[in-house]
């Protein structure tokens, strides 16, 4: 049950980031919302409600008590400003100097840096699984996001140098995580963390130097969208999530975010879906039932056990 609430829980969150990303587009596009204002005030609202929700419902003591130890708050500072707000920036600047395409799909190179970590820490062992729901992950996101056109993919190189960064900030916000969450509720860690990004960002951006009294009503309502949907829940339930998924496994999960872009892209904003487009997702949702029907998964002591140990041919390998 506690690995089929995780499933649940990252695929959920994963949606509605995707889903947010196609809403923030819309504000871009019709609205001329700065992208570093949004980043900013998502945060700095979002983590006050997760604060909130803590305070009214779970355990109120901890929200002070994460900043008594020490070692702790450290750990908070450094997750807060290397995790979240490095997640959101340099995708953002990645999309800035390039594309959405080549910054989601470089970001989505997380999951392979989360396996290929732990393999090098030798806190897993690469199984023919791995590189199965590695693969299926990165080709999905790649036609999903290209079409199988391999000429959107030329951007300037400071574009993926972003990009790429954006998939080891996630990776880091994935594992990082982890320690935090053994001790403090995933309300308190997420909620301090995007106060302490939000802030970090505001002496570089203030928000409040943005008229925002010309939005519509409808303009708004996207706001408060992205920023319930798309950064509070769709980050609270991602970071719950690892408490019963692995980390690669959480990461692999939410390669369905570009999913939910791209149908919500195709539905809402009314532009095509490709043939190669279908293969993405057929990709991604078999990548999904993979490791969903993977139950011994969740236990990393028994997975070395019961699957078979990745081996290269090295004769194949050319060594």
């Amino acid at each position: 049950m506690n690995r089929r609430k995780g499933i649940f829980l990252v695929i959920t969150g994963a949606v509605f980031w995707g889903i947010g990303g196609t809403v923030a587009k819309k504000l871009f596009q019709q609205y001329q919302i700065d992208v570093d204002w949004l980043v900013a005030i998502r945060l700095l609202i979002a983590g006050f409600l997760l604060l909130t929700v803590q305070f009214f419902i779970k355990d109120r003591s901890q929200i002070l008590a994460v900043w008594k130890n020490r070692k702790t708050a450290i750990q908070l500072i450094i997750f807060g400003l290397v995790g979240m707000l490095a997640v959101q920036y340099t995708y953002m600047a990645s999309i800035e100097h390039g594309n959405a395409a080549v910054a989601t799909l470089l970001q989505y190179l997380a999951p392979v840096m989360i396996i290929l970590y732990l393999i090098l820490r030798k806190q897993a062992v690469l199984t023919q699984r791995d590189v199965l729901t590695a693969s299926l992950a990165l080709v999905g996101c790649f036609f999903l996001l290209t079409n199988g056109s391999i000429s959107q993919l030329s951007v300037p190189p400071l574009a993926i140098v972003w990009g790429i960064f954006s998939g080891i900030a996630l990776a880091f916000y994935t594992l990082y995580a982890l320690p935090l969450l053994s001790k403090y509720d995933s309300l308190v860690i997420v909620g301090w963390a995007m106060m302490i990004g939000g802030l970090a960002l505001s002496f570089i951006h203030p928000p409040w130097q943005m008229d925002i009294t010309s939005l519509t009503l409808e303009a708004y309502l996207y706001l408060i969208f992205i920023i319930i949907f798309g950064t509070m829940i769709a980050f609270w339930f991602y970071i719950e999530s690892l408490q019963s998924l692995q980390p690669k496994e959480s990461s692999l999960l939410g390669s369905i975010e570009p999913l939910a872009a791209v149908l919500t892209t195709v539905y809402w904003l009314k532009e095509p879906f490709g043939f190669f487009q279908w293969i993405g997702t057929a990709c991604i949702v078999g990548m999904i039932l993979l490791l969903a029907l993977n139950k011994n998964s969740s236990k990393s002591n028994q997975q070395s056990k019961v699957q078979k140990p990745f081996k290269i041919n090295k004769s194949s390998a050319g060594i």
